[in-house]
């Protein structure tokens, strides 16, 4: 029995590809419209992914475990913004916090050998080291010991520029920042950029923060930076630091940036921005569909007298229903595949040319090949019933 089945499965799907060749055209056309349906479906949804992961790819150097503080203007007051803040007891009233460190910057030329190059000074505490995750090639970073020291600690790229073949910047040498020739006693490695943290380390140079006076008469500090310890809750460590942070502050009100808020709110609009694109694949797919069902009807029309002879032969209803339904998800499966393949390679491309790490999304073969699929059936149910309630009086009547 399961042989005779067998036969007939595999006859009947011989039937339907050399139905389908007999098409030519109109049968091409059709697989075309599929496999730019299944392929959009494909590529889009694999588009959204990447994009996400792209974006969510921003903090994950940082981590979650984050936070930066501002501090803009209570009201309408213009009181600048304090010097230094007890960093320390903060530390101590809110439990979490693994190391916290203060901010304050100016920007200004670097001399080195003749050669200037433009860069961020920042004012440090001796914990931002570990609250930004710095990491040095070479030396040592600000110590509690260095406040009323000549140090400083300068990122990669600020190096690069003040070094030429034959006379690098290295430890031990002195750069010239206004009238004071400071030691560098650090170089950092190349540090990733962050959209969160208000300063790049590639292009900064960091000094003791109360040697900030030296070069800019009224230093203030702009951000504080602090990091929890595994496992915290950040929204609470959040509240907890603000809250300290305000009995320091008389004229300046705190905002504290939560990373997981910010990417929860990102995935949302990833979230929104894939299902947009796979509406917009689902269009073309539903486009597809109208070519498959046209085609269908068409080949209903033309091969009414195959129909009326194979009824006259003792064709049941159902045999005829599933022979042209077969046809029509057989041309939807062979577009569903090419499709596929199409809408990997776009979807890597448009990955390639942007600068983004391909992944494969979980989701985008089996909904972009499933779906057409889906799509195949139901728009081929309509021209296989249509053929199976055909009289055979009236189809064997059609010259």
């Amino acid at each position: 029995m399961s042989l005779r089945v067998e036969q007939s499965l595999s006859q009947l799907l011989h039937e339907a590809f050399v139905s389908l060749r007999t098409l030519g055209k109109r049968s091409i056309l059709a697989l075309l419209g599929i496999v730019i349906g299944s392929s959009s479906v494909v590529a889009l949804i694999n588009i959204g992914h990447n994009a996400a992961e792209d974006a969510a790819a921003i903090f994950k150097d940082m981590g979650t475990d984050t936070l930066v503080a501002q501090f803009p203007p209570r009201g309408s007051s213009t009181a600048p913004m304090r010097a230094s803040l007890d960093l320390a007891a903060i530390r101590k009233t809110v439990p979490g916090i693994a190391h916290i460190g203060a901010i304050s910057q100016f920007s200004g030329p670097v001399v080195f050998h003749g050669r200037t190059f433009n860069t961020g000074i920042i004012g440090s505490t001796p914990d931002l080291k570990d609250a930004m995750r710095l990491s040095l090639r070479e030396g040592r970073f600000l110590s509690p010991f260095d406040g009323g020291e000549i140090y400083a600690v300068i990122g990669d790229q600020v190096a690069q520029a003040l070094s030429l073949p034959g006379d690098p910047l290295q430890l031990g040498d002195r750069v010239r920042i206004s009238d004071y020739l400071f030691l560098i006693v650090g170089i950092l490695q190349s540090q990733p950029r962050s959209m969160l943290i208000p300063v790049q380390a590639n292009e900064a140079m960091f000094i003791p923060a109360e040697g900030m006076r030296r070069i800019y008469p009224t230093p203030q500090i702009s951000n504080v930076v602090i990091r929890a310890t595994p496992g915290q809750d950040m929204e609470r460590i959040a509240r907890d630091a603000a809250t300290a942070l305000k009995t320091q502050l008389t004229d300046h009100d705190v905002d504290i940036q939560v990373p997981q808020q910010m990417i929860d709110g990102m995935t949302r609009q990833s979230r929104t921005f894939a299902y947009l694109l796979l509406a917009l694949g689902a269009i073309s797919l539903v486009g597809g569909g109208v070519g498959v069902m046209n085609v269908m009807l068409m080949n209903v029309s033309e091969r009414r007298r195959e129909i009326g002879i194979r009824m006259a032969l003792g064709a049941r209803q159902r045999d005829i229903r599933n022979l042209f339904l077969l046809e029509a998800v057989t041309l939807t499966a062979v577009g569903a595949l090419c499709g596929a393949v199409l809408g990997m390679s776009a979807a890597y491309l448009y990955a390639w040319l942007s600068g983004w790490q391909f992944s494969l999304a979980i989701a985008a073969l089996p909904l972009g090949v499933g779906s057409t699929l889906l799509v195949g059936l139901f728009f081929g149910i309509y021209p296989a019933v249509s053929a199976s309630r055909l009289q055979p009086v009236e189809a064997l009547r059609d010259e």
